[in-house]
């Protein structure tokens, strides 16, 4: 039996695209599906949710996930990824690093933001590396009639933001959290504020003017808003 998109509570941005916006944090995972594979676009932020979101994302592709691309090292956004475990993971190169060895910080951060201190533990105990390290761009097939692009477009909310193109009419570029619609973009400590403007740069060379831009929370913006966020960013770090 098939499923629709709506019926799981997820958004069709394109064919064969999609994404859903999570409780809690609004946080965004995505899922792009080819005729040979599908790639999940984060994963959530515990296990128990990681494993939901990869049953979803196999009743809407037809097929399990194949792959997993994690935009940055935040909690929200990595903590499923236990799930995900037998797939091929990917992130930007040095993620891995702060995946390994800053796991107290990482479990410090999510429980200060209201994550019970049970899933964190179990999170980072199973904590999931990836395997695939993208320094510039790394081209995804997907099958005969879909690849993604991976591309290292930071450092800028992070030092290791990763984004996902999918190709198409139109294309669509999972931001991760460069950009924020839902509130104006968190700027922690392991933000790189002077390079966050030229990450933008990257992001909408990348996807053109006609593209969707999915923000890592909140709603699908157009190039218009993400260039109004960069030029917001800029004037707000004093960067040109």
């Amino acid at each position: 039996m098939t499923v629709t998109w709506e019926e799981l509570g997820w958004e069709r941005i394109a064919a064969g695209v999609g994404r859903c916006r999570l409780p809690g944090w609004d946080c965004t995972v995505g899922l792009v599906i080819g005729d040979d594979a599908a790639l999940m676009v984060d994963a959530g932020s515990g296990p128990a949710e990681g494993a939901r979101l990869r049953t979803e994302a196999r009743a809407l592709a037809g097929r399990a996930v194949t792959h997993l691309a994690l935009t940055h090292p935040h909690f929200d956004h990595v903590f499923g990824a236990a799930a995900f475990a037998d797939t091929e993971v990917f992130g930007a190169a040095g993620v891995e690093r702060v995946l390994a060895e800053e796991r107290e910080a990482l479990r410090g951060d999510a429980v200060e933001n209201g994550l019970h201190a049970r899933v964190a533990d179990e999170a980072v105990a199973a904590l999931t590396l990836p395997r695939h390290l993208v320094s510039d761009e790394w081209t995804l097939p997907l099958g005969d009639d879909r690849q993604a692009l991976l591309v290292n477009v930071g450092p800028g909310h992070t030092a290791h933001d990763l984004a996902v193109l999918a190709p198409g009419s139109p294309a669509v570029v999972f931001c991760g959290d460069l950009v924020e619609e839902s509130g104006a973009p968190q700027a922690g400590p392991d933000a790189v504020p002077a390079l966050w403007p030229a990450a933008l740069d990257r992001l909408l060379s990348l996807g053109g003017e006609d593209a969707l831009y999915v923000p890592g929370h909140g709603a699908v913006v157009d190039a218009v808003f993400v260039r109004a966020q960069r030029d917001a960013l800029a004037t707000r770090f004093g960067v040109s």
